[in-house]
This record gives C-alpha cells, structure tokens and sequence, in this order.
C-alpha cells in the first residue's frame, strides 16, 4: 500500500503554533503513539472506493508525526484534506480530460472546488507542512541538503522501522524511526522492513542553501526553470519557524530503486557539485554532475509507465 513518492516535510518546534493548537500537540505528542503514514494512506484509499467518492476528508485531520530532536519537540501536521485538494489541482493540470472525468465526475470536482475556495476564504494564510512528489524527488528539494546529512538504512536494518512509522516521526521522544517506504519484505524467519533513506537539517541551513542555489543559478543562466520551482520551495519555506526542521524522505520510491543502487545514491552531493561549480564558472563540470543525476531519475519516473 505505500505509494510511490518521496515527501519534504517540515517539523515546526511547539512553540510555533498558536493556542489551543499548541497545547493539543503538547498532549499529542506525549501519548507517544503517532500513527504512520501507512494509515494516512489507508483512510485516503477508503475514501477514493467508498459510494459516493470521498478523494478530499470532509475534516481536517488531526494527526502528525512527531520527532523530538535535541530534547525540543517538533510536529508536522498532516492536514490531508488540504493536500488532497491541492492533489486535485494539480491532477487537473497532468491528466487529460477524458481520463480526469472517469476518475472523479465532474460533478465530485465542483463539489470539491467550491469546498476548498469557501474554506481558502477563511483560511487564507494556510499551507501544507508537507510536499510530495510521485515516481521521484525533485532536483530542487536536494539544494536544501548537504551529503553529510544523508541517514541510509539498509533492509532488515533492526531499528524501529519495523512498524512502518516515519523517520524521526514514530513518537514523542522518538529521534530515529522508520519510513513512509518502511514496508515489510520477507526475510528468512520475519518480515523485515524495507531500506529507507533521508535527509535532515535544520531551517536556517535550508533557507541559506536555498538563497546560495538561487545565486548560482541567476549569475549562471537567465532563463532557468529550476530558478522558478527554487523560488517556490524558498517562499514555501519562508512560511514557517525559523527554528523548524526540514526532511526529505524517499518514501515508497525505496520500493523501485534496487537496494544497491539506493545505497550509492548521492544525489544531494551531485546537486552540490554541480552549484559549487557554477559558482567557479565551470560549466563543463557542472554538466558532468547534472548528467549523473538525470540519469539517475530517469529510469525511475519512467517506471511509472511501465505495464
């Protein structure tokens, strides 16, 4: 059941929400159970098959997951009905109408627009604390991390990502957990979890890495896409505690990359060598280094089309 996706989330310490918010999540957090992201999807499926369709929770979630990291607590809201109709959104603008249309009904679509513009209306300043992305990671979340933040675990590895929670995210006073891609595959005497891999840092370091990629690409280019899509996960970023965590999580993508290939992926660091040589003025190198990551890619997004 795990998608194939990765996820960029943020963390918000509980200082950064308002009352009663904080105090809910106080008390969330210190049940020490948070669900993962296995039951998220779960409740999205059931509601996608049940008649009539229900794609979008007529309610907002009220779960998270949770790290505490350095003894301060941190929470990242779900709030899947507002990624549900962002998901919406963007599913209009990816698939052709025909096929939009024998998904969801045009009349469940208008249903759930109305409902997202009236509830916009009285929410205008809301966002989502997470991102995702199908059948890859894009090349811009990778210029929030450096190569030493990258946390690989092998399959079988004998943490808690046995019980298929989020890394860093099973509970309060969790710091290190499974994954969204923490399925189970069978081993010898048990199931065993799937690897996972990650990134993590710190809010200040994503916003400096952000602002320094942006340099390096406008003295670089004057017309680049990836300026566009780097400036929205900077503004995106702009919206929460400066004292936040950041986390890109490979998610269900650890499911169709083969293990060993999983474990010598660095794209993070081709992403920084590939900057750092824009920055020299080396286009030829940073060509090399945007090559390797393309083709990387390449073979996994096209898996999704794969019958």
């Amino acid at each position: 059941m795990v998608p194939y996706a990765s996820y960029l989330r943020v963390y918000e310490p509980l200082a950064a929400f308002p009352e009663p918010e904080r105090s809910y999540w106080y008390a969330y957090a210190g049940r020490g159970a948070a669900p993962g992201a296995q039951e998220e999807l779960r409740a999205s499926l059931a509601g996608l098959a049940r008649v009539p369709q229900a794609p979008v929770p007529d309610r907002e979630s009220r779960e998270a997951f949770v790290a505490e990291v350095g003894g301060v607590v941190h929470v990242c809201p779900w709030r899947t009905r507002l990624r549900g109709w962002l998901a919406l959104k963007e599913l209009k603008e990816e698939l052709p109408p025909a096929v939009l249309d024998a998904l969801l009904p045009p009349a469940v679509r208008g249903r759930l627009e109305a409902d997202h513009e009236r509830w916009r209306g009285e929410n205008p300043d809301a966002r989502p604390w997470i991102r995702s992305a199908a059948w890859h990671v894009p090349v811009r979340w990778f210029v929030l991390f450096d190569d030493a933040e990258r946390v690989y675990e092998p399959a079988g590895f004998g943490g808690p990502a046995a019980d298929g929670g989020e890394p860093g995210s099973q509970g309060a006073g969790t710091e290190e957990s499974g994954t969204e891609g923490a399925g189970v595959q069978e081993g010898a005497d048990k199931p065993r979890p799937a690897p996972s891999l990650r990134y993590r840092t710190p809010m200040v370091q994503a916003r400096r890495r952000v602002a320094r990629g942006l340099r390096a690409l406008r003295e670089a280019s004057e017309e680049d896409s990836m300026i566009e899509s780097l400036v929205d996960v900077g503004r995106w970023l702009e919206d929460f505690h400066p004292r936040s965590l950041v986390e890109l999580d490979y998610g269900g993508l650890v499911h169709v990359i083969p293990e060993g290939r999983l474990a010598q992926d660095r794209s993070a660091a081709d992403v920084g060598e590939g900057l750092a040589a824009l920055r020299e003025g080396d286009g030829v190198a940073a060509g090399r280094a945007y090559e390797r990551l393309t083709a990387r890619w390449r073979g996994v997004r096209e898996l999704q089309y794969a019958s």
